[in-house]
């Protein structure tokens, strides 16, 4: 934890630096101002307001011109423009919502409007010529009906590549990026440039991380709309793995590292923005025992980026035959969850252990850890019926789902003991022949 809160408070310590520097820039400027329009001038006072001011101002052209504080503060505002986007799609991506996302992207880029369409007209524009592109109007060019149709970014130089009949608009570049639901274009994203000079790597890589994170949100709030799960159960369980207390903690996390290693933060946020995206992806269907250690393993690598490694670790002893074994997904990542977030203790290192071997036609998977352990009582109540939050709620759940499909045979079990650590057992029945075919 201590190291955690030394990585969060890098970051403000660094803005802190620059205001106190334009601070002194300032108020010597002010002395030395003082100093030249007085009657009786104190020419000690005036030169060292002049070496102060001198100083100061190098200073703080050092610190702005400086490659990491750049990064630093582009990746601060991006992460809270990302924070403030996914705000707004709280009920999905309507028209509300997408007149607010322009309005929020269009200062943070280079692009004289933006625009976010579905696949027959316009939600939302904002920018350059925003009253001939009311919301509702129809799409008029072919380069974002091509993007529709094909699910292809497309990078723009020309009005004619656009599809502007009328070469003399202002608008002689853009950038389109589809925003897609599973397989599914739904609309586009749309970034329009006044010159093709414009358009950098950073304006790129903007406009497509942008479309994949309303593309993301796009899909959790189809994902809530869906009535063919099985349970109800199943659809908390969802909700939790994308909730938003787990979203801004990891961004927490992400930002605190930009100053201190820049390196690891951009990793983070590349694998965070895989994780987010398998959540949804796995959400309805088998998936391979692998794939859903690979989701665990990526999870916990934001613990670990979160608490640092002499306070969690993971280690694994899984037979390979197991990787190829269908199951449903989440059943390992609430598990590790529930350690991480139940077992630590207050001090000392928590280690998880996950193993897994095959015993004739079964599969047995046990999740371990070293922690604090439970009484009894509590041991007794994670699998009760009426468990409805925290360590309860996951725990049941994994364990409906696995009876549910591997059937008779198949079950849970829990033990530990105060002060030594918890071991969660799960005997999946006949699980040895459930492989890819």
């Amino acid at each position: 934890m201590r190291k955690e809160s030394q990585e969060r408070a890098s970051l403000p310590r660094f803005f802190t630096l620059e205001m106190f520097m334009f601070t002194i820039t300032v108020l010597s400027g002010l002395v030395l101002i003082w100093n030249l329009i007085a009657p009786n001038n104190n020419i000690i006072a005036l030169f060292c307001a002049g070496i102060v001011f001198t100083l100061s101002i190098v200073v703080v052209i050092r610190l702005l011109m400086d490659p990491d504080s750049v990064r630093a503060r582009q990746s601060d505002a991006m992460l809270k423009l990302a924070s403030r986007t996914l705000a707004c799609m709280n009920e999905g991506l309507d028209r509300t919502a997408a007149e607010k996302i322009c309005e929020l992207l269009l200062p943070s880029t280079a692009a004289i409007a933006v625009a976010i369409t579905d696949k027959d007209r316009i939600l939302a524009y904002s920018g350059y010529e925003e009253s001939e592109n009311p919301s509702g109007s129809i799409i008029r060019t072919h380069a974002t009906h091509a993007t529709i149709a094909d699910g292809e970014m497309r990078v723009l130089f020309t009005p004619e590549d656009i599809g502007f009949p009328d070469e003399d608009s202002n608008i002689k570049a853009a950038i389109i990026v589809p925003l897609t639901v599973g397989r599914n274009v739904e609309g586009t994203l749309k970034f329009y440039y006044r010159r093709a000079s414009h358009i950098s790597e950073t304006q790129k890589s903007i406009a497509e991380g942008f479309g994949q994170l309303l593309s993301t949100q796009m899909a959790a709030a189809a994902l809530e709309e869906q009535t063919n799960l099985a349970t109800s159960m199943e659809l908390k369980m969802l909700q939790s793995q994308i909730n938003p207390h787990f979203l801004f903690n990891t961004i927490n996390t992400i930002a605190s590292l930009i100053r201190t290693d820049p390196e690891t933060a951009r990793k983070l946020l590349r694998e965070f923005a895989v994780f987010y995206r398998r959540t949804l992806e796995d959400s309805a269907d088998l998936i391979m025992f692998g794939r859903e250690m690979e989701q665990t393993r990526r999870y916990f690598t934001f613990e670990v980026a979160r608490f640092g490694s002499d306070r969690v670790a993971m280690v694994e002893d899984i037979d390979s035959r197991i990787d190829d074994m269908m199951v449903p997904p989440f059943l390992m990542q609430p598990l590790v969850e529930n350690a991480v977030r139940h077992a630590m203790p207050s001090e000392g290192k928590l280690t998880i252990s996950i193993t897994g071997e095959v015993i004739g036609q079964d599969v047995i998977v046990r999740v371990m850890d070293d922690g604090v352990g439970m009484t009894e009582e509590s041991r007794q109540n994670i699998l009760h019926p009426e468990s409805s939050t925290g360590l309860g709620i996951a725990v049941k759940n994994v364990h409906d789902r696995i009876c549910g499909y591997f059937g008779p045979g198949t079950y849970m079990d829990v033990e530990s003991e105060l002060g030594v650590g918890t071991c969660v057992k799960l005997v999946l029945k006949g699980g040895a022949r459930r492989e890819y075919q």
